[in-house]
């Protein structure tokens, strides 16, 4: 077992902050903080990435729609799925389980 760590990573008014908190052949998983109104542009992953809420608010974009999350909250992208998630006026800290792991 090992233990992964949900604290946010550091972010600035100029990018937002991601942390690799674990990462091994199966599944990568990142931390993100985003800063109020900050987002990470739309792209797409050859992989299954979840992502999942640790605190804050945030409008999580794909090809079907848009959900807007809170805390607890989660969303599955397929692989190759364009996908882009924008920060509220809270911020926004969320865990992405990429999986396999992108190599």
């Amino acid at each position: 077992m090992k233990a992964i760590s949900a604290e946010a990573p550091e972010a600035t008014s100029e990018r937002y902050g991601t942390r690799i908190v674990h990462q091994d052949a199966n599944a990568r998983v990142v931390a993100f903080r985003l800063l109020p109104g900050q987002e990470v542009p739309a792209h797409r992953s050859g992989s299954t990435v979840i992502l999942s809420v640790v605190s804050g608010r945030g409008t999580f974009r794909g090809e079907e729609g848009e959900q807007i999350l809170g805390t607890g909250g989660a969303v599955a992208y397929a692989p190759g799925e364009l996908h882009s998630v924008h920060a509220s006026e809270e911020g926004l800290h969320f865990l992405a389980i990429i999986a396999p792991s992108p190599r």
